[in-house]
């Protein structure tokens, strides 16, 4: 049965086909699937019962178009079967419901944060496969893997033309494995190294602001501030950010910046757990579903951080359940948020393993402030407005960080604001893919 056909009928299930950029943003708030038989597929060839579509029309016009079209070549089945998807779905108004296919699905980290590599993150810059960063104890930083190195070849294999996906699809691979990278540095000298890989767990939770040490907008070191950067709401993230939490408490800070830029969400279960060591009582979420049934979900209290003034920030790719401990922390009267209108990702969506190796993620319900407000597509707004701009990319400065320090320390050491053309995140930390 031609694969087109399978197209629709996935369609129809509920498939919004999505690119790698939009899986970053959407993935955020899940819950844990079932794997199942979800394709729906039949012989394709059979009139459907009065009312429903008949699919053996799609089959038709692919066999015409294999038949006559003037320009053969360009008739890849693969490009065909995903154009379907994309142009039978692009009704769906929602963000939560989509697939991946097989090879971004392999790639991606899991809810517990660890894959089988050498732990490096990739990424490509200018048709070249480069090392982002290799992560502090893993095989990549012991072999001596900087930050910038260009990966000229995978066990000999040149990586000329790679995706940042092949890259990684083929760097990964089973632990006490080698894997043979030839690199070039940035001084030009070129350098082999065979790195046997290892299990790596992805740190969630970073207390090391960008630049490496905190500061004001005037440039003087702030030390009695506690800074935690959150990647995702995966599962190992309550665990670490309860111990910088602690710290934080324990220490005599006068207050916590949580930096949730560029976060794409989690797990349910994780975002409602790391928001509730914030609040001692008050509504986290309520989630609404088809029926238009409402589930509360509420603090439990005696949380780590209930006392100490906090200060989120947040940027546009901030989403799902980024947003969820943004807004619950803004309505609860538990922070200030500064930044920039975060990404809008209102929707509750589960996901499912697939017979082809990808995966479908379909949204289920909506959820809302403890307000009452439905942000998706609106976005959660910032109490302090912060755009970079041109001046603060140009020196790589991070405003939003300097003024997140002045509300908490009662300053004003970041000046009047002249938004450049195009947002950008500046020293953001960004997530990437790890190899």
């Amino acid at each position: 049965m031609p694969r087109i056909l399978q197209a629709a009928r996935w369609a129809i299930l509920g498939l919004l086909a999505a690119s790698i950029l939009t899986l970053t943003f959407v993935l955020g708030y899940v819950y844990r699937g079932d794997s199942g038989d979800v394709s729906g597929a039949s012989n394709g060839a059979d009139q459907g019962d009065e009312g429903e579509i008949d699919f053996a029309t799609l089959n038709q016009i692919y066999d015409i178009l294999q038949d006559r079209y003037v320009d053969p070549e360009i008739l890849d089945e693969q490009t065909l079967y995903e154009a379907a998807i994309n142009g039978l779905l692009g009704v769906f108004p929602d963000t939560g419901t989509f697939y991946v296919d097989p090879s971004t699905a392999s790639t991606a980290i899991g809810p517990d944060g660890r894959f089988e590599g050498i732990g490096a993150t990739v990424s490509e810059q200018d048709g070249q496969i480069v090392i982002t960063s290799p992560i502090e104890g893993t095989p990549a930083a012991r072999a001596g893997l900087r930050a910038g190195d260009v990966i000229l070849e995978v066990d000999g294999e040149s990586t000329e033309g790679w995706t940042t996906e092949k890259a990684v699809l083929r760097i990964r691979g089973p632990r006490g494995t080698t894997v043979t990278l030839k690199v070039r540095h940035s001084d030009g000298a070129e350098e082999t190294y065979e790195i046997e890989r290892d299990e790596i767990e992805v740190q969630s939770v970073t207390t090391q602001p960008p630049g490496g040490v905190l500061e004001d907008g005037a440039g003087n070191v702030i030390d009695d501030v506690a800074y935690i950067y959150l990647r995702e709401f995966n599962e190992p993230a309550k665990e670490q950010i309860q111990r910088a939490l602690q710290d934080a408490v324990d220490s005599g800070k006068r207050g916590v910046i949580l930096d949730l830029r560029n976060n794409p969400g989690g797990l349910l279960r994780t975002t409602i757990e790391i928001t509730d060591e914030f609040l001692d009582d008050g509504i986290i979420l309520i989630e609404r579903d088809r029926d238009g049934n409402e589930q509360e979900y509420r603090a439990k209290g005696g949380g780590i951080a209930t006392d100490i003034p906090v200060v989120v920030l947040q940027n546009r790719f901030s989403a799902s359940g980024a947003e969820v401990l943004a807004a619950a922390l803004q309505d609860n009267g538990r922070a200030t948020i500064v930044g920039e209108t975060s990404f809008g990702k209102g929707t509750v969506n589960v996901s499912n393993d697939l017979r082809d190796g990808g995966q479908l993620y379909v949204t289920i319900a909506k959820w809302l402030t403890p307000n009452g407000t439905q942000i998706d597509g609106v976005g959660v707004r910032p109490d302090v407005p912060i755009e970079f701009t041109d001046e603060d990319i140009d020196l790589q400065r991070d405003a939003q960080l300097h003024k997140a320090v002045d509300v908490i320390r009662g300053t004003n050491t970041v000046p009047e604001r002249t938004p450049a053309a195009s947002p950008t995140a500046a020293a953001t930390p960004t997530p990437t893919t790890g190899g």
